[in-house]
């Protein structure tokens, strides 16, 4: 399915049955980010309905030994035709920098391409700074801080990037 991972990994589509596998990986991952009201607001944003309805535009990324490596659950909006999203990813700290989420998104791209999209957004917290930077480096513009964007205290950061018409190249 992703031919272009590091030796050892292998992606598939999400499934029912990542569900709390998935969530269980999240505050080791996250290190601890915004403390149990992080944890709690991470484990929110990942209810099992992504894993039943969404699947065919997420992928899994598993290490030889079935552990999971990386995720990234994304679908088609279904109010702005030209828009894909991107909800929620997650790559094990010991892989970053090894172009594993990269390869997640160019993945996703050329998927959502494919079926029509031409334009992908996503959000992230404002304390995530690790996520506004590898999202830049894509070439996703970035938002303002928007205050209270997904309820009271619960700022976000917002980004979108217009897809090119050709293959898509590595960031």
């Amino acid at each position: 399915m992703i031919d272009d991972l590091p030796s050892g990994l292998s992606a598939r589509h999400l499934d029912e049955g990542d569900h709390l596998h998935v969530l269980g990986v999240l505050d080791a991952w996250w290190g601890g980010l915004k403390g149990a009201a992080g944890a709690r607001e991470r484990a929110s944003l990942l209810p099992r309905l992504y894993f039943q309805h969404f699947t065919t535009t997420s992928f899994l990324v598993e290490r030889d030994n079935g552990d999971i490596a990386a995720f990234l659950v994304g679908f088609l909006s279904q109010t702005e035709p030209g828009t894909a999203y991107i909800h929620f990813v997650g790559v094990d700290p010991e892989l970053h920098g090894q172009g594993v989420g990269r390869t997640l998104y160019r993945n996703f791209f050329e998927l959502v391409r494919s079926l029509g999209r031409h334009r992908v957004e996503c959000i992230t917290s404002p304390q995530n700074t690790a996520s506004q930077t590898f999202h830049t480096r894509l070439g996703f513009t970035v938002s303002e801080v928007k205050p209270d964007y997904d309820g009271p205290g619960l700022d976000r950061v917002a980004f979108g990037i217009d897809l090119p018409s050709g293959p898509v190249a590595a960031p």
